[in-house]
């Protein structure tokens, strides 16, 4: 199976290790760039190694008779669907499917304990409690929670329809677009069949992906975005066991150290209300300037065999949708980029500095969790696989340095104040100069928007001379006293 499987091409440059240094493309593990495994990741059944000549094995199961039944209905279904670009029934199952196969380590989803529910809850506690002495913003979490696998699928399933759809839509709406109008008479039913086709191979190949991720992540921000509800702060028991296993560091500490950046994700994305919008926009922006090589299409349609599916996929795969390097679509991708790295960068540098006096292990907590974002793990490679965006983990060294220079420049609320309005924060070239932008002097947004607040109020109050105001205000007949309210507004 193709690296592109929405046909992005990603950068032929290796990933830096997050110091600016190019990682060895020898060292194999994830994102390696094995054209069989577009994903980084191993032992997918579709996705190379076993089965990887049948891009449905994930979907189709082993092909034994007895499940020939169940894969001819799925078939159906597949070529019935008539939903949004991407087919999220089938993607869920996938995932599902994907999950209960367990990790290439062997390791098999299981139900939460009790017990360790009560230690996530214990430890998402104390790491708030540690976070309030080194953030002025209050916490976000109103639950804790502790998933496995598969809950964590169903729980994330609605942001990655979020973040995904956008970007499936605009390719999806390429096929069409490209065709003149007469054309598109004549082959209503085969780009029906291909919309449905399309919808399918993207939902299997989301499934797969989020199916693995499940198997990897520890937590609901692992990405850097609000994959999980408002206010629950979660973690995973099992991943967070197998993440700690072979790092010779207590159980305990490990799993405090997740709950301490989960908690201070939570924190980040429940009081900076424009920011779930700003990382999400970002990324429809960047859908926006999708279009499609009209060469590549034209040959692909023309040769295309309806009753091959594994065809079309293959058609797919192979560049027939490019994204067009227009300035605009530069600009969105640089403005979430560095949103992302000003995110993770704050958190870790608040985690930091609450574990650093109380975990012995903190130093090494960080460094490895820094070496997992930056060689290109789990959660990069999958965002940049499912919306053709690869992130640039150097600059989450960078974000976290300048937050860090923020904090003893001007202390906790200063440097969280930044926070409250979108053009405070740094920007890509103020991530490459920080003590220039520390000692800057900061716009101070607060009388602004006081001056607009009243300017929006003044329409509105009453004339003491009777005079009408501008449109929508009626003077002393409109039934309002004279601080311009009703008696229904008190």
């Amino acid at each position: 199976m193709s690296d592109t499987p929405f046909g992005f091409g990603l950068p032929p440059e290796e990933p830096e290790d997050g110091d600016g240094k190019k990682k060895d493309p020898a060292g194999g593990g994830q994102g390696s760039g094995d054209p069989m495994n577009p994903f980084g990741f191993g032992g997918l059944p579709g996705m190379g190694g076993a089965g990887g000549d049948n891009p449905f094995a994930a979907m189709f199961g082993s092909m034994n008779p007895n499940d020939l039944g169940a894969a001819f209905q799925q078939l159906g279904q597949m070529l019935s669907y008539e939903g949004g670009p991407v087919n999220w029934d089938m993607a869920k199952d996938i995932a599902r499917q994907t999950v209960a196969q367990g990790t290439s380590d062997g390791t098999k989803d299981a139900s939460v304990s009790p017990g360790e529910r009560s230690a996530v809850e214990e430890a998402v506690r104390l790491a708030d409690h540690w976070l309030d002495g080194v953030t002025s913003l209050p916490s976000g979490a109103t639950t804790a929670v502790a998933w496995s696998r598969a809950e964590w699928v169903e729980a994330t399933l609605p942001a990655w329809q979020q973040l995904v759809d956008p970007v499936a839509e605009r390719v999806g709406a390429a096929m069409g677009d490209v065709l003149p109008e007469e054309m598109q008479a004549m082959a209503g039913p085969l780009l029906g069949m291909m919309r449905s086709m399309g919808g399918a191979m993207f939902g299997q190949q989301i499934g797969q992906a989020i199916g693995v991720l499940a198997g990897e992540v520890t937590g609901s921000t692992d990405i850097g975005l609000p994959l999980g509800p408002a206010g629950k702060a979660a973690l995973l028991p099992l991943n967070i066991e197998a993440f700690g296993k072979d790092l010779g560091v207590d159980a305990n500490e490990v799993r405090l150290y997740l709950a301490l950046r989960e908690a201070a994700h939570q924190r980040l994305f429940a009081h900076v209300p424009w920011l779930r919008s700003h990382l999400f926009g970002a990324v429809e922006g960047y859908a926006r300037g999708i279009t499609v090589d009209t060469s590549k299409l034209e040959e692909a349609v023309g040769g295309l065999d309806p009753s091959n599916p594994e065809q079309l996929q293959e058609a797919l795969q192979q560049g027939m949708f490019q994204p067009e390097e227009t300035p605009a679509q530069k600009a969105a991708l640089a403005r979430l980029e560095t949103a992302l790295a000003l995110v993770e960068g704050w958190v870790d540098a608040v985690v930091h500095e609450a574990a650093k006096p109380r975990l012995t292990s903190a130093d090494a907590l960080r460094e490895t969790l820094r070496r997992r974002r930056a060689s290109g793990g789990p959660a990069e490679q999958t965002f940049a696989t499912l919306v053709g965006m690869q992130l640039r983990p150097r600059r989450l060294r960078d974000a976290a340095r300048l937050w860090a220079s923020l904090t003893d420049a001007r202390g906790h609320e200063g440097r969280d104040g930044l926070w409250e309005h979108p053009d405070m924060l740094p920007t890509a070239a103020d991530l490459d100069d920080p003590d220039g932008f520390v000692h800057r002097e900061q716009m101070d947004f607060s009388e602004l928007d006081k001056m607009l607040g009243e300017a929006a109020r003044k329409p509105n109050l009453k004339k003491d001379d009777g005079e009408s105001g501008p449109e929508g205000s009626t003077g002393s007949g409109d039934g309002k006293d004279s601080d311009g309210k009703g008696d229904g507004d008190k």
